[in-house]
């Protein structure tokens, strides 16, 4: 299992002072030094973390994988291929969510996410689409050619109980078994931490998990180095 890390949120504290730091590029260059396989930002319609400049310097200085996280909007579709990430993760959005709050509804936007995807596939990058573990709408994110899928988590990573979050682990473990089955990619992420970390790894059908906020906040307290690490020890020791 790969590990890529989310720097969103180190673009939302520079935005708090509408200042420079910290640059998420320079925390997307540490990451890599400690060993992250790719580097995961969300370009929103509303720009309020990354933004475009972001973008474009990380697509020019990483050297491991970017993951573009992006609605099926024409203004992000074209930023998109031009900038040409590795992977382009088709995610809901709404101008009023904290974060993603949940998994696209690929059956009833079929169109617009097959157009969206042959767009993308034209300008040579690979697309995943953000889903919850339902087994209809892995089925349609096949159908449309996909080449990924990313499991939404937060379920999972938010259960109040242990019961409610076996459920949840068993639902996930069924859904990328059947998404390997269809030549899906499978990738997964939303909520995940240095706790739910220790079981999720279980799961070998998911090729990379897409982490955070939980590794951000950790560096504030024990550094980046630290943080990254942590979370590497976890899913190399479950393996």
């Amino acid at each position: 299992m790969k590990f890529s890390v989310n720097i969103d949120h180190i673009a939302t504290l520079r935005n708090a002072r509408a200042e420079f730091q910290p640059d998420p590029v320079a925390f997307a260059l540490m990451a890599e030094l400690f060993g992250v396989d790719g580097i995961v930002v969300h370009l929103r319609e509303d720009r309020r973390h990354i933004n475009e400049r972001d973008v474009r310097l990380l697509r020019e200085l990483i050297t491991t994988k970017l993951d573009l996280e992006m609605a099926a909007v024409d203004e992000i579709i074209e930023i998109a291929c031009d900038v040409k990430p590795e992977l382009a993760t088709i995610v809901p959005e709404k101008r009023q969510e904290l974060t993603t709050e949940g998994g696209i509804n690929v059956i009833d936007n079929i169109g617009l996410l097959s157009d969206t995807i042959k767009r993308l596939h034209a300008a040579g990058i690979d697309v995943s689409l953000f889903v919850e573990p339902d087994v209809d709408q892995i089925n349609a994110a096949a159908e449309i050619n996909a080449d990924y899928i990313e499991i939404h988590t937060g379920k999972y990573a938010n259960s109040p109980s242990e019961e409610e979050r076996f459920d949840e682990l068993d639902k996930i473990r069924l859904a990328a078994k059947h998404a390997k089955k269809l030549g899906l990619g499978v990738n997964a992420g939303h909520g995940l931490n240095y706790v739910n970390m220790k079981e999720f790894v279980a799961i070998k059908d998911i090729d990379e998990v897409s982490i955070g906020h939980a590794v951000i906040a950790r560096s504030v307290f024990v550094g980046v180095e630290k943080a990254i690490k942590e979370m590497i020890d976890i899913i190399r020791n479950a393996q």
